[in-house]
């Protein structure tokens, strides 16, 4: 018996029970009106007969808002919303893309699912969506250790193979020592653009570690205080002062990156970051297994729509 033999798994009704569950604890909301107890489930009815299914496919989880007059299911206003995929396999992408810990490529997924590579793209895409925190409280706080770094991926869209990193993307990032990251995409790592990402998302009692890039030369004003280690004089720990934490987050990221996913465009950097981001923030370390990431991912798909028009 693996994890992948639960029920939801493989019976729509019973995913349809356990998407419910999560999403809506306290009994079905009308997700036109809001009505949370003027509706009532319609049992058996089906989708209009096709080549495919001659007798039409049962709907799932189908409700009538008696307030409203509108049917609804728990697919609306989430990434399930309009998608021709059984709710089964929605649960097992999520699972898996949760489980993995340096990601799993589409073309993977499309053969695991039996569908199409672009269905597969597009269900990855709206995943990394409801893994996105959108968190903007400060990181850290007193007696709180935040590492920043920057790193360099891939390749901008037109820019020319120079020696350095000039051509690649730039990504910096944010690691509390033991606790989460955050990540973001930024035009190029200089100061003007790092900074405000650091004074932004980090609280001031925070302690800062850095290298020793020109970047952060001001930071100690903005901190409670402000360590960096000279990597150009083969320095790399002293004492409690290094940057090994977020240097291992660089480490997953770019073997996923590299490994798994091989090419990545400029314009979805932002959603590999942040699918990046959430596993490492909800790491066994910190107390998370698979199951639970996966309710955490879940618990995230609400109000997030992705349409193929977006991601293009």
């Amino acid at each position: 018996m693996s994890v992948l033999s639960r029920p939801e798994f493989h019976d729509e009704a019973k995913a349809f029970e356990h998407v419910e569950s999560i999403l809506w604890p306290n009994g079905p909301v009308c997700p036109k009106c809001g009505s949370v107890d003027r509706h009532y489930a319609l049992k058996g009815v089906r989708t209009k007969p096709s080549k495919k299914n001659p007798n039409g496919v049962e709907r799932h989880g189908l409700y009538k808002c008696s307030a409203c007059r509108s049917q609804f299911t728990v697919r609306m206003g989430t990434i399930f919303e309009e998608s021709h995929l059984p709710l089964t396999k929605w649960l097992q992408a999520i699972h898996l893309m949760c489980a993995s810990k340096k990601g799993i490529s589409a073309h993977q997924m499309h053969r695991i699912l039996e569908c199409t590579y672009e269905a597969a793209w597009f269900l990855c895409h709206r995943i990394r969506l409801a893994m996105a925190s959108g968190e903007l409280s400060p990181m850290g706080g007193g007696g709180s250790t935040v590492e920043v770094d920057e790193t360099y991926i891939g390749r901008m869209k037109g820019a020319p193979v120079t020696r350095g990193g000039s051509h690649k993307n730039s990504v910096v990032t944010l690691v509390v020592r033991g606790g989460k990251a955050r990540s973001f995409h930024v035009d190029t790592a200089r100061m003007g653009n790092v900074m405000p990402i650091v004074r932004a998302n980090i609280a001031k009692e925070s302690a800062l570690m850095t290298d020793e890039s020109g970047i952060y030369r001001r930071a100690s004003q903005d901190f409670a205080s402000h360590e960096f280690v000279t990597h150009s004089k083969d320095e790399y720990v002293r004492g409690n002062v290094h940057t090994n934490t977020v240097e291992g987050f660089f480490s997953i990221f770019k073997r996923g990156m590299k490994g798994v996913y091989q090419h990545c465009s400029e314009h979805h950097l932002h959603r590999y970051l942040a699918e990046f981001d959430f596993r490492y923030s909800n790491r066994v370390a910190l107390g998370v297994d698979d199951g639970t990431r996966a309710f955490i991912a879940l618990n995230g798909v609400k109000g997030k729509r992705l349409t193929y028009r977006r991601p293009a």
